[in-house]
């Protein structure tokens, strides 16, 4: 091939790169005006049910009622307030939950044998409700934010050491044999080989375990709390004012979405070879 032609070739090439981004742009531009004229018409037929009779304010709410009392509990402090506690104890426990039973799961890979022993109770406690561990959590760490934590950490830890360690029997033993062969250590071939290649498997937990950290702490909060949105709802509820109850609801799925672009940003930095696959 030519000068010229490597040229031509390398401009129709990014050419066709920039047509293909420009497509994905206008499809998603397309997308969110379509998500958002949805949910505007979903909101417009609510709060007309609700003007006609047709719905039950008191059963359902309105979405006039749910703006002013998420209004009113903006110019109290109360909405921040309790969506910082309860973004503060889901990441912790998140962080403290997925990093160490990430590290836990890789460390199996050393010991077979206390893999094998331990396997049956960390399944056998993934498979668990984590929020039927909440009274005792609660009793041993009190009903403050330690004990909110402690439940997320719970919920995290043993999804990410399951998967850790099943990440490390994914690799390929050719690959393992071939650095052995070589005179690697066990811990090179941890450091190079394993630890790499097991992190899609970890950063596919992590995208679990946001969810997971999240219901344990609303559920932690539910049982005993003094602050955050699980109570908000919970109290709400109690007091059967649906417009708060979806205020907490509503902020729940905001701060759900804004922790999984969060950790989906995480993963296009670690893993960049992965978003051109998907």
């Amino acid at each position: 091939m030519s000068e010229s032609q490597l040229h031509t070739h390398v401009i129709r090439a990014g050419s066709v790169k920039e047509n293909s981004e420009s497509l994905s742009g206008n499809t998603l531009l397309t997308d969110n005006l379509f998500r958002s004229a949805g949910l505007a018409l979903v909101i417009v037929i609510w709060q007309l049910g609700v003007n006609l009779g047709w719905i039950n304010s008191f059963l359902m709410g309105s979405p006039v009622g749910i703006a002013g009392e998420a209004w009113r509990l903006i110019q109290s402090g109360q909405l921040l307030n309790d969506t910082v506690a309860t973004v503060y104890a889901t990441v912790v426990g998140f962080l403290m939950g997925s990093i160490l039973g990430s590290i836990a799961g890789l460390l199996l890979w050393f010991s077979r044998t206390t893999a094998r022993i331990i396997d049956p109770f960390m399944v056998a406690l993934n498979g668990l409700p984590k929020i039927a561990l909440a009274p005792m959590i609660i009793i041993w760490f009190g009903s403050g934010m330690f004990s909110k934590i402690m439940l997320a950490f719970v919920a995290t830890f043993v999804v990410a050491l399951l998967s850790a360690y099943q990440g490390t029997h994914q690799i390929d033993r050719n690959l393992i044999n071939l650095m052995r062969s070589l005179g690697a250590s066990r811990r090179e071939i941890f450091s190079k080989v394993v630890a790499p290649a097991t992190l899609p498997w970890i950063i596919s937990a992590f995208r679990l375990n946001i969810g997971f950290a999240l219901i344990a702490e609303i559920g932690g909060e539910f049982i005993s709390s003094d602050r955050g949105l699980g109570r908000m709802i919970f109290v709400a509820g109690n007091l059967f004012n649906l417009n708060v109850v979806w205020v907490g609801v509503i902020m729940l799925m905001i701060v759900a979405i804004v922790l999984y672009i969060i950790v989906s940003q995480v993963e296009k930095r670690l893993l960049p070879w992965e978003k051109g696959q998907k």
